[in-house]
Order: structure tokens, then sequence, then C-alpha cells
């Protein structure tokens, strides 16, 4: 697949949930109960998301979504395509994102002959506790149209932040905030870092 899919099959799932959790919390995303699972996410403010469940039987559910790219079907109106998006995926994973109140990371497309709803998303990918998989139907439209996946569905950006394959420590996201740019000066990197070791220490 690519560099970031090789290293987020590589990291244990739990390991995997404790960065779903830091980023969560930094992105400012209160976590949610769903029918079994937790829900974490994380958004850039712009439109672009990462949305994970975990099950209580040690399976996870991970939609991401790029507004920018050929997979947003926001503008499509097409309820029919993004629902096989998800085809493969076992029925009580689609379970958590059908028929459930929207939120900033996640809006609804609803099917007008059903009333029937389930969120936006521009990638659909699962795991089965024991290994990662592309959603079929996902992977299906990407091979008819001609698509790149993982470029299209933003898998690559909306998983940058949480630096698979690296350390994810305070100092680690420090220095990855600080090559993109985010810090005016010394003080407030300073700042950040006593913000970062405290969200850390509630993860760890």
């Amino acid at each position: 697949m690519n560099a970031m899919w090789d290293a987020l099959a590589a990291t244990p799932l739990p390991e995997v949930r404790r960065r779903a959790a830091v980023m969560d919390e930094l992105a400012e995303v209160a976590p949610v109960a769903v029918a079994g699972a937790q829900r974490l996410a994380w958004n850039d403010g712009g439109g672009q998301s990462a949305v994970w469940y975990f099950t209580e039987d040690g399976r996870a559910l991970l939609l991401t979504f790029d507004h920018e790219t050929e997979l947003n079907l926001y503008a499509e109106e097409d309820y029919a395509l993004q629902e096989s998006f998800y085809e493969g995926v076992p029925e009580d994973l689609v379970a958590l994102v059908r028929d459930r109140p929207e939120n900033y990371e996640s809006l609804n497309l609803t099917d007008a002959a059903t009333g029937r709803s389930i969120h936006y998303a521009g990638g659909v990918f699962w795991f089965d506790g024991t290994r990662w998989y592309v959603a079929d139907g996902l992977a299906k439209h990407c091979q008819g149209e001609g698509l790149d996946l993982l470029a299209e569905s933003g898998f690559d950006y909306c998983l940058d932040d949480y630096l698979f394959g690296q350390d994810f420590t305070p100092e680690a996201v420090l220095a990855h905030r600080d090559e993109d740019g985010q810090y005016e000066d010394e003080k407030e990197k300073e700042a950040d870092l006593v913000e970062l070791r405290e969200v850390f220490g509630r993860h760890g």
C-alpha cells in the first residue's frame, strides 16, 4: 500500500487507541460511547478528519475524510454510492455509523426514499482483531474510477499527526508541530510542551 499504511498495520491496537485518545483530546473532541464501542476523532478545523471506533471485542473502524478530494461525496448527494463504500465491512461495525446523529467530523447522507442515513467518509478501513483492511466497496470504486485510494481518501494527511511508525511523545509531537511552522517563538513552544505533557499524562 504505502508507508503510512504499513506503519499503522505494524502498530498494536492498544497503541493505536492511545494515540487516538491523545489526538482526540488535542483536537478538543469529546469521546463518545456508541453501541459497545468508543468513538475518538481528530479534525484540522478545515474539513479534514479521522474518526475511530474501537469496539469492546478488540476490533476497530476508521473513517477518513478530505473535502478536497475525489472521494468527497458531500456535494454528490449519492446515498447509494456512499453506502457502497462500506461494502465488505462487518455489519455490526457499519451499524456504528448508520442512522446515528451527525457531528463535526461525520456529517450524514440521507436516503430520500427510506430516510435512513450513513456518515460521509472518503476512506473506510477496519481492523478484525488481527489486521487492517480497506473496505471492499471503497477499493472497488477506486479501481473502477482509476483513483489513488489512499491519496483520495485523505489517509496520509488525516493520520499524519498520529506519527505512526515514529515515537509518539510530547516532545515528538512538539517537533512535528515545529516542522509545520506552528510556533512563533520559543516561549510559545515551551507553553505547548507543558500542555502536551499534561495530555499525554492522562493517556499513559
